[in-house]
């Protein structure tokens, strides 16, 4: 039986109430709320209405501090109404969907209280002193809706069963990222797969990620890299004069003798040194140092061994007398757009041996001259060393710490580094997308593709970085490995974890960021030297704070900086023209047909070079570059010999202009026709339908004139193409002019 006193305080809260029923059993399981928590609830309580205002605040601030206080005082309830206990319900149930669901007291706090007010979820307290509840709102249900989701997520997976010399770290990241490994392959689809070696590693994938590219590495073996930065050298050699001057064997080898020979007559003095690479080597394998094209350890006749000759570089930055190397992990995110992430932290790995200038009697100290560390590792003088900037393996942040301390410019350092990066994959780009679109034609399934490429830098004495080589797999051992490297697993695990990261699946895709000034203010010095302090930029990148990892140790370049580098991109224009006049999907090499559509759609013929001299065009270039390329999966023009014969066609076209402006003119010639062909179809195709439509409907067709057929030109004598310079001349490296300067500079 209710108390006249309970009865009476309840009439006055009534008449202060709103007239909503809703509200009134709310108000009404409060004030219930409060008689059942007070000492001698069964008797009368004295006070104000005020009084009771303040009973009722102190009530539900103590169901929010304990969960079972508050419904084991609902359920003592024995003196109150089955109306009264009715209400009540309204009261338990809000109090079981929310905080008696949370695993902690704190974490139901944070469920129920408004994020920047003391205003609790459940309820708020007008002037008129009752507690009046509301549903929760709409961004509180979207957000434990997201917290549901964030628990119910099934795991990322991750087939490991073709992964080599990764698979320590993988499986390492794998656990840290709470992600689920098959190591033995699996029958249904993976999220990721992740190769050892090759894209082809696993056939038949038509879904997921996988972590290589087609022909990734066809495109990184020495001569196709040459070639491909040679393609820029030519149209941009200022911004390209970081990788060494090179020559390919064995179709270069007269042209290397003879311009040695020349700087040699014309510089007595002049004893340049050049390092062999074999075209497939890999670890150091094969290479050695020359001082004459006689040393060259070559076989004659059909059995040539295929190689790049390089300018050796004679000075390189010391550090405690010992010539060093730095290998940097860069992540190719996508190629189409275009991402490129650089590892924040990077490997310096030293020789065991004091340097010296290169000789006659050193050429063969592979310890003094040669920085891999497969090869050092075997030395007796190797240091294996517990700290990062100690020993014959060292973390790249500890040079540039010590490169400071002496007054270094590190930023600058750093940003050629970034800018040398970028330049070397937009070269490699265009013959990396026509891979792509043989492996897996638009419109077919296959897989998203993602790759870790190791970047091997030599730093000169005067600080200018050096492109050595781009390894298509670099190698993640040495973390468990005979002695255990904490340089290794500092940098390499961290690596394969965060480009886990940044192509996990189920990642919300983060907007690029805006085109920044490389290595404006402190943002360069802070990526090297501060790797592991926290940044906003990457908190966003997609990475749920669940996780608790450290920040992203990898760095996006790109699209980051798209305004400096875009202008570099011309070749990939050219490889568009390619592509979309190959025909048939999936194919690498253009036909003569194919070729000629090229020339009539564009409209490059004229009277000064008809049909029969583009025939003869294709021909020559495509015989020529059939023999240099060997290995070539079907007839045709590859892509390289599409650009000499369209670098060829822009000199004729424009002459008088420097090349990269003809080939620009060129271009926009190409794009112009082409994209004014697509309009003419679109405007004849929509005619064809209006005259068909007016046809059906009775109406004549409209009448257009006739076209005037084109009197046939008159043959032309074809171009002669029999000498490969009459097309495109090699670089002219004038040796004997610029070889001397820039070693004195070194």
């Amino acid at each position: 039986m209710m108390s006249d006193h309970y009865v009476k305080v309840k009439v006055q809260l009534e008449q202060m109430k709103s007239s909503d029923d809703g509200d009134k059993r709310e108000a009404a399981a409060e004030e219930e709320a409060v008689l059942s928590s007070s000492p001698g609830s069964g008797s009368p309580v004295a006070g104000t209405v005020g009084g009771r205002r303040d009973a009722v605040r102190t009530a539900a601030a103590n169901r929010h501090r304990s969960k079972s206080r508050a419904k084991q005082g609902a359920l003592d309830r024995n003196t109150c109404s089955s109306n009264i206990k009715q209400d009540s319900n309204l009261v338990q149930e809000p109090i079981e969907t929310t905080a008696g669901k949370m695993q902690n007291r704190n974490s139901s706090e944070q469920l129920l209280q408004i994020k920047g007010t003391g205003k609790m979820l459940q309820g708020k307290t007008e002037a008129n002193g009752a507690a009046v509840h509301h549903h929760r709102s709409k961004d509180q249900h979207s957000k434990d809706d997201g917290n549901k989701l964030i628990k119910k997520r099934k795991p990322v997976t991750v087939d490991t069963s073709k992964a080599k010399t990764s698979l320590e770290a993988l499986k390492v990241s794998i656990r840290q990222l709470k992600w689920k490994e098959f190591h033995l392959g699996r029958r249904v689809a993976c999220d990721i797969y992740w190769h050892g070696v090759s894209f082809h590693d696993n056939e038949n994938i038509v879904s997921g990620q996988v972590n290589k590219f087609p022909g990734m590495i066809e495109m990184l073996r020495k001569i196709n890299l040459s070639r491909a930065v040679r393609t820029m050298q030519e149209l941009f050699p200022e911004e390209y004069n970081f990788y060494p001057r090179s020559w390919i064997l064995p179709e270069e080898y007269q042209l290397f003798a003879t311009q040695i020979r020349l700087a040699k007559d014309n510089d007595s003095s002049l004893k340049p040194t050049f390092i062999v690479k074999p075209d497939g080597g890999s670890q150091g394998d094969g290479i050695y140092l020359i001082r004459d094209p006689a040393d060259l350890r070559m076989i004659s006749g059909a059995h040539c061994k295929h190689a790049v000759v390089q300018e050796y570089i004679q000075k390189p930055l010391l550090i405690d007398k010992l010539k060093f190397d730095i290998r940097l992990y860069v992540l190719v995110k996508s190629l189409d757009p275009l991402e490129i992430y650089i590892a924040k932290e990077g490997l310096s790995r030293f020789c065991t041996e004091p340097y010296q200038e290169p000789s006659q009697k050193n050429l063969n100290q592979v310890y003094m001259h040669l920085t891999n560390y497969s090869l050092n590792v075997q030395s007796g003088n190797f240091i294996h060393s517990d700290s990062t900037n100690t020993g014959s393996k060292r973390t790249f942040s500890s040079i540039l710490y010590r490169l400071a301390s002496k007054g270094v410019d590190i930023k600058k350092v750093w940003s050629d580094i970034i800018s040398l990066v970028i330049k070397t994959i937009i070269a490699l780009v265009p013959e990396l997308k026509v891979f792509y679109q043989a492996d897996i034609p638009p419109g077919k399934p296959g897989p998203t593709c993602f790759q870790i490429l190791g970047f091997d830098i030599l730093l000169m004495k005067n600080l200018k970085p050096v492109l050595l080589e781009v390894n298509a797999n670099p190698s993640f051992s040495g973390v468990f490995e005979y002695v255990p490297s904490p340089v290794d697993e500092e940098v390499k695990v961290g690596v394969i974890r965060d480009t886990l990261r940044l192509v996990d699946p189920g990642q919300r895709k983060p907007l690029h960021p805006t085109s920044l000034p490389l290595g404006n203010g402190s943002e360069v010095q802070e990526d090297i030297l501060e790797a592991g302090s926290p940044d906003k930029a990457e908190l966003n990148e997609g990475v749920h704070p669940a996780n608790s990892l450290p920040s992203l140790c990898l760095k996006q370049v790109f699209p980051k900086y798209t305004k400096q580098f875009n202008y570099l991109r011309m070749v990939e224009r050219i490889a568009t023209l390619f592509v979309r006049f190959l025909g048939v999907k999936g194919t690498m090499r253009l036909g003569p047909t194919g070729f000629r559509t090229f020339i009539r759609n564009c409209k490059l013929s004229s009277s000064s070079l008809s049909m029969a001299s583009v025939d003869i065009l294709y021909i020559d270039i495509t015989r020529r570059w059939a023999g240099m390329v060997s290995d070539s999966r079907e007839a045709g023009m590859a892509l390289q010999a599409f650009i000499e014969a369209f670098f060829y066609l822009a000199q004729r076209r424009f002459k008088g202009l420097p090349l990269r402006e003809q080939v620009v003119s060129l271009l926009e010639l190409c794009e112009a026709q082409l994209e004014g062909g697509e309009d003419r179809r679109s405007i004849s195709s929509k005619t064809s339908g209006e005259r068909r439509t007016a046809q059906g409907s009775g109406h004549p067709p409209s009448v257009h004139p006739a076209p005037t057929p084109t009197q046939p030109q008159p043959p032309q004598p074809p171009p002669q193409l029999s000498s490969p310079a009459t097309i495109r001349k090699p670089p002219d490296y004038r040796l004997h002019q610029t070889l001397r300067p820039r070693n004195a500079e070194n």
